[in-house]
């Protein structure tokens, strides 16, 4: 079959590799779509899979094709989401309930082959079967839905908070979706890219910008969302939190990447500063808000490319254009 492979730092391609074939409890997918996201982009700088080379690709969906001797729960020609997630269910973390935060952590597409080729094996307690009425090249969506989901859940979003976000890509707009579901007072937006801002104000925004000072907020606001991962942005919401407000890391940052706190100012306020870290207990929740219409695919998917035009939808994905980039095996 043909799949995108991460080669080395910074070199991506596409080649010809074996066929997947499925253990005892494992199903193989035939990939109707593979959405790329940020950590794409941070295995390509060499940072998260321990080894490469690894094909990528840990947004996807599509059709069972092939099921391993102890399968009962899908059956072959089943429409599926996957969850990448793969934890070790032994270390204090997972005992603990904080599967996310794995002692042994590795996912599909990041640690072991992923879902950016025409085939992608994965255990059976992964996949969740799709409704008919949901096209299954728009359910790549699901994985990056849960992940806000989860944020949401960190959170504990209680109605009529004021919400100020950064970053207006996928995750940002998926983040704008979900406040407004919770029962958000108002959600603004914030971005240096007018093109994306343009779709956060076309999904309904209470203000939008390049500059939270545009906004008229002198207190704050309630919650603060990074999801870019930019040091100045977060740097900049750190400084939006309103008294007993909390601050969410929710944007994945390079290892590098390093803001100031003032800590006097946590302790007399009273801010909360946490992070939200991929996915726990989300997925599931997050495939039937996706059923139910939460989001519209043909606003968050701006571009569907072919598998052979892998790398080109990663430069396309680094260079900021467009919102949610899938590749169609």
């Amino acid at each position: 079959m043909k799949a995108a492979i991460i080669e080395s730092v910074g070199k991506a391609v596409v080649a010809e590799v074996p066929d997947p074939t499925p253990g005892p409890r494992d199903v193989v997918v035939e990939v109707a779509a593979c959405g790329l996201c940020g950590t794409d982009l941070h295995i390509l700088q060499g940072e998260f899979a321990p080894t490469l080379p690894v094909v990528p690709g840990h947004e996807f969906a599509g059709q069972v094709v092939g099921v391993g001797k102890g399968v009962t729960e899908v059956s072959i020609g089943d429409q599926v989401a996957v969850d990448p997630s793969l934890y070790c269910h032994e270390c204090r973390y997972c005992r603990e309930g904080h599967n996310n935060l794995c002692e042994r952590w590795a996912a599909i597409g990041v640690t072991t082959a992923g879902g950016a080729a025409q085939y992608a094996v994965a255990p059976v307690a992964n996949c969740v079967r799709l409704p008919e009425h949901i096209r299954t090249q728009d359910a790549a969506l699901i994985e990056p839905l849960s992940c806000a989901v989860r944020g949401y859940d960190v959170l504990r979003a209680r109605l009529g908070a004021r919400v100020l976000i950064y970053g207006s890509g996928t995750m940002g707009l998926m983040m704008l979706e979900l406040a407004k579901r919770t029962g958000a007072a108002s959600v603004d937006v914030v971005d240096l890219n007018p093109d994306r801002l343009a779709t956060a104000e076309r999904l309904g925004v209470s203000g939008s910008g390049a500059n939270p000072d545009d906004l008229d907020r002198p207190r704050g606001w309630d919650v603060v969302i990074d999801a870019t991962g930019n040091a100045a942005a977060i740097q900049d919401g750190l400084d939006r939190v309103a008294k007993a407000g909390t601050f969410l890391q929710f944007g994945v940052a390079d290892y590098a990447t390093r803001v100031t706190i003032d800590p006097y100012r946590i302790y007399n306020q009273e801010i909360t500063i946490t992070g939200s870290m991929a996915v726990l207990h989300s997925f599931e929740r997050a495939a039937e808000l996706f059923a139910a219409g939460v989001l519209d695919p043909d606003v968050f998917i701006s571009d569907r490319l072919s598998l052979a035009q892998y790398p080109e939808a990663l430069s396309k994905f680094a260079a900021g254009e467009g919102r949610k980039i899938v590749v169609v095996p």
